[in-house]
């Protein structure tokens, strides 16, 4: 996002995981909630058009060689309270695009914004975090913002973002880019709801400790390879949490017949990443048909898997033909009830894909509807010839 990185040399946090000798005494970050997602991708312009006219957002912001940034374009979309940042590089020696000629276009920096970027970097790597990008001011007629960043699992960061002091567009260095006119729907996505890692077989238990110790996350909830299984293959899964606003399940394979999803994930992103992005909204039924009208494109469960979901939502109204014709998942628990859906992947690798939720009380994600869900994909990496 900024014109060139400060800090230590590239490393992935897998090469320091254990490395490090966390200051236990030392609170951990104090996060505000999710501040932008950062995609690196070959063609910043397309994705941008990608995300507008597919998903409904708005493209609010531009930087580029015409702003001064000269290696890399980058826009900025909104929906809601979400913000994501498609970034591609534009000069052959670019480490972006090495790192999407290794992994495709996928999530680079899930940052988090803090009152304070300085006092979080220093927390984070007092308690064991390697630091990537060392604070940093930016500044520009509107203000100025702080940034610094932490590795994480693969070649994922995350940035610490302070802006109390900036009223401009998304950061210095970024223009008003052309407005064209709203193509499609309205779609009405509200929030990032979780952000989901796939990590190499065994890594599961230290990427939980990671977030336990260097952000203090507790965990929300674990699902073993007997919960999350078909006839094929099978995954283990756990969700750690800051307590409020910031979810973040971890996934990582576990053997089965064939290839799991998380295998094939691997294999084809080269490594640990992000797997998928939730976004909430509050009407899915309304968003996914607009979703659908504006050419997304999304996994589907037999017809039969509406009897049995009739039944365990016995007592709940539900438009079910709805739900039925959408391909939209139900499920419930002790706190209320989702609604969820899950599209093919963004882009030609079979790597990262999108789900859309909405919740009624429910803190959960959809234990009920793993079966048919995996099933679902695993039709998708048959077709491909991954199973």
């Amino acid at each position: 996002m900024s014109p060139g990185v400060r800090g230590v040399p590239e490393k992935t946090a897998s090469d320091w995981l254990n490395a490090a000798s966390p200051k236990a005494s030392v609170a951990a970050p104090a996060l505000g909630g999710i501040d932008h997602i950062e995609f690196w991708v070959g063609n910043a312009r397309a994705s941008a058009a990608f995300f507008a006219g597919c998903y409904g957002f708005d493209i609010v912001a531009y930087a580029g060689p015409e702003t001064g940034v000269t290696d890399r374009v980058s826009y900025v979309l909104a929906q809601g309270d979400i913000r994501f940042v498609v970034t591609a590089g534009i000069v052959p020696s670019s480490p972006i695009v090495a790192h999407v000629a290794a992994h495709g276009d996928g999530v680079r920096d899930v940052a988090f914004v803090v009152e304070n970027a300085a006092a979080a970097y220093g927390a984070a790597t007092a308690r064991g975090a390697i630091g990537v990008e060392a604070p940093h001011v930016i500044s520009g007629a509107s203000g100025r913002i702080v940034r610094a960043s932490v590795a994480t699992y693969g070649e994922t960061r995350h940035t610490f973002v302070e802006r109390d002091d900036y009223l401009g567009l998304f950061a210095p260095g970024y223009e008003t880019p052309p407005v064209a006119p709203p193509v499609g729907p309205p779609v009405g996505l509200g929030r990032v709801d979780h952000v989901v890692a796939n990590v190499e077989l065994g890594a599961l238990s230290q990427w939980v400790d990671f977030y336990a110790r260097i952000f203090g996350f507790d965990q929300l909830v674990h699902f073993d390879d007997e919960t999350i299984s078909t006839e094929y293959s099978a995954l283990m899964s756990t969700v750690v949490w800051d307590g409020s606003k910031v979810v973040l399940p971890i996934n990582e394979p576990a053997e089965g017949r064939r290839k799991s999803q998380i295998e094939e994930f691997l294999d084809f992103y080269g490594g640990p990443g992000v797997q998928h992005i939730a976004l909430r909204t509050d009407d899915i039924v309304t968003a996914v048909r607009a979703l659908r009208d504006r050419g997304v494109r999304f996994l589907r469960v037999p017809a039969t898997y509406y009897e049995d979901a009739k039944a365990r939502m016995a007592g709940i109204d539900l438009p079910w033909e709805a739900l039925a014709d959408l391909g939209i998942l139900v499920d419930r628990d002790h706190e209320g009830y989702l609604l969820q859906v899950f599209t093919e992947t963004m882009g030609d690798r079979p790597t990262l894909f999108f789900e859309i939720i909405q919740r009624e009380g429910s803190r959960g994600f959809g234990a009920g509807n793993f079966k048919a869900l995996f099933e679902a994909i695993e039709r998708e990496q048959e077709r491909r010839g991954n199973l």
